[in-house]
C-alpha cells in the first residue's frame, strides 16, 4: 500500500485527488492539507510515502513547503502538481527536493503512475515538463562550456559587471584603463555569443549553475 499525502488549497481538486487515491487499489490517502502550516503539522505525523504538492498556497509556496518537509523527512517523495509550467518554478521545485513535476491537466492514470514511479525512486514528469528540463539542461551545459573559455581577467570584469558597476569603476577596481575594460567586454561578448552587458551577466550566471 502506497500512502499518499495531499497539499492543495482548492477543495474540489483536493477532494478529487483523495477520491482517486482511495478508489485505486494499492493506494491510500493518509492526510490532506490546504496550507503550508497545516501540511507541516499533519504530514510528519501521517508519514506518507509520497506527497502531491501544489505550488501556490495561501500562506506560502509549495516550493518552500517541499524544502521544509525534506529537512524533516529526507526520504519522503514529493511530486509537484500545479498549473504552472514556467522553467523557473520547475527548477525551484526540483532544487527544493521535489522528485517530480506534473501539470494539473494530467489524466488520473498519469497521476497514479507518477505516484508509483516516485515511490519506486523515479522522476515522474509530464512530457512538456520533461522537454523544458532537458532544454534548460542543454542551455546550462552550453553556457558552462562558454564560461570555461573566459580568461581569469574576463571573469573578474564580468563579476563586476554583474554587480552593476560601470566601465570607469571597473577600470579603477582592476587598475586598468577604461579602454582595456571595453576590450575585455568585447571578447566576453564574442565568447558568450551575446550582445549586451545584461545578456553577458545572465549567461555567466547560467554557466555557473546559479
Amino acid at each position: 500500500m502506497i500512502k499518499v499525502g495531499i497539499v492543495e488549497d482548492n477543495k474540489t481538486v483536493r477532494e478529487g485527488f483523495e477520491t482517486l487515491l482511495n478508489r485505486t487499489p494499492g493506494f491510500s490517502c493518509v492526510c490532506t492539507s490546504g496550507t503550508v502550516a497545516e501540511a507541516l503539522k499533519k504530514i510528519p505525523k501521517a508519514a506518507p510515502d509520497v506527497v502531491l504538492m501544489d505550488i501556490q498556497l495561501p500562506d506560502s509556496t509549495g516550493v518552500e513547503c517541499t524544502a521544509k518537509l525534506k529537512e524533516l523527512m529526507p526520504k519522503i517523495h514529493i511530486v509537484i502538481v500545479t498549473v504552472y509550467e514556467d522553467s523557473e518554478r520547475i527548477f525551484q521545485a526540483l532544487r527544493a527536493g521535489a522528485c517530480g513535476y506534473l501539470l494539473k491537466r494530467a489524466q488520473p492514470e498519469q497521476i497514479i503512475n507518477a505516484i508509483k514511479e516516485a515511490h519506486e525512486g523515479g522522476v515522474p514528469m509530464t512530457p512538456e515538463i520533461a522537454r523544458k528540463v532537458i532544454g534548460q539542461f542543454r542551455q546550462q551545459t552550453t553556457a558552462a562550456s562558454q564560461v570555461e573559455d573566459l580568461t581569469e581577467r574576463e571573469r573578474e570584469v564580468l563579476e563586476l559587471v554583474m554587480h552593476g558597476l560601470g566601465n570607469k569603476v571597473i577600470a579603477d577596481r582592476l587598475g586598468v584603463t577604461v579602454a582595456a575594460v571595453k576590450w575585455h567586454l568585447q571578447h566576453i561578448y564574442e565568447k558568450l555569443h551575446v550582445h549586451s552587458r545584461t545578456e553577458a551577466a545572465l549567461k555567466f550566471k547560467q554557466g555557473q549553475g546559479s
